[in-house]
C-alpha cells in the first residue's frame, strides 16, 4: 500500500482528497501546515507522493518545495489557484513534480497520483550500480543515488528523471517532445524551456564543464543524447 501524504490547510479539502485516496487503496496522512508536512517526512515515515497546497499558513508550497528537495525526491503533486504558465514552470524547477489547478476534479487528481507514482517507479535500473567513464558518474538506483567524481549530488525528482532516462539509453538521441512526455508527464502544457532548464542544471551537477559537456550532448534541432562509457 502507498502512502500519499495531503498537505492543505482547508479541512474539507483534506477529508475529500482522502476520502478518494482511501477508496483508491492508498494509505492517506494528513498535514495542515507546511512545518507539520516537513516534520512527517523527516520523521522517517515512509512517504511514497505529497500532494502539496501552495497557500498554506505558515510556509508557502513552494518554501515547503524548495526545503523538500534538499533531502528528498519523493514526487510532489502542487494544487494552485495560479494558472499562469510561468508559475507553474516557476514550480517546476523547485522541485515539483506535477500541478493540479483549483478547482480540480478529485477523479483527476487521483489520475495523477497514479500517473506520478508510476513514473517514479519506472525510474529503476536492472543494476544496482552502473558506472560511466570509469567512475567519474555513478548512480545506485535501489538507494537513489548520484555520486560524480566520489561526492554524492543532490539531484531533484524531474533531475534524476531526466538523467535515468538517459542513462537507460545511452547514445540514444531524445527530442525535446519526448523529454517532456517522460520527465514533465503526458499532459505537462508548457514549452520546451522547461526541460531546457533542467538539462542546463542537471549539467551543471554532472559536468565537468558545462559549456563543453561530455555527457548530455546537444542534438542541433533534434534534442539531447547521453554520452560516456557506461558500465555495471
Amino acid at each position: 500500500m502507498k502512502t500519499v501524504l495531503m498537505v492543505d490547510d482547508e479541512v474539507k479539502i483534506r477529508e475529500v482528497v482522502v476520502s478518494y485516496l482511501q477508496k483508491e487503496g492508498f494509505h492517506a496522512i494528513e498535514a495542515d501546515t507546511g512545518s507539520n508536512a516537513l516534520e512527517i517526512i523527516r520523521s522517517g515515515t515512509t512517504i511514497d507522493l505529497v500532494i502539496l497546497d501552495l497557500m498554506l499558513p505558515d510556509l508557502s508550497g513552494e518554501d515547503v518545495c524548495k526545503t523538500l528537495r534538499q533531502f528528498s525526491t519523493v514526487p510532489v503533486i502542487m494544487l494552485t489557484a495560479k494558472v499562469a504558465e510561468d508559475d507553474r514552470v516557476q514550480g517546476l524547477l523547485l522541485g515539483a513534480d506535477d500541478y493540479v489547478i483549483k478547482p480540480f476534479s478529485p477523479r483527476e487528481l487521483m489520475a495523477r497520483v497514479k500517473a506520478n507514482l508510476r513514473r517514479s517507479q519506472e525510474d529503476t535500473l536492472l543494476a544496482e550500480t552502473i558506472m560511466f567513464n570509469n567512475g567519474d558518474l555513478i548512480i545506485r538506483p535501489s538507494q537513489h543515488k548520484v555520486i560524480k567524481n566520489g561526492r554524492p549530488l543532490s539531484l531533484t525528482p524531474n533531475e534524476y528523471k531526466l538523467l535515468m532516462t538517459f542513462a537507460r539509453h545511452p547514445g540514444r538521441t531524445f527530442t525535446r517532445e519526448e523529454l517532456i512526455v517522460k520527465v514533465l508527464g503526458f499532459d505537462f502544457e508548457g514549452d520546451s524551456r522547461a526541460i531546457d532548464q533542467h538539462v542546463k542544471n542537471l549539467r551543471q551537477k554532472i559536468e565537468l564543464d558545462p559549456k563543453h559537456p561530455q555527457y548530455i550532448i546537444t542534438v542541433f534541432a533534434v534534442g539531447y543524447r547521453f554520452s560516456g562509457g557506461g558500465s555495471l
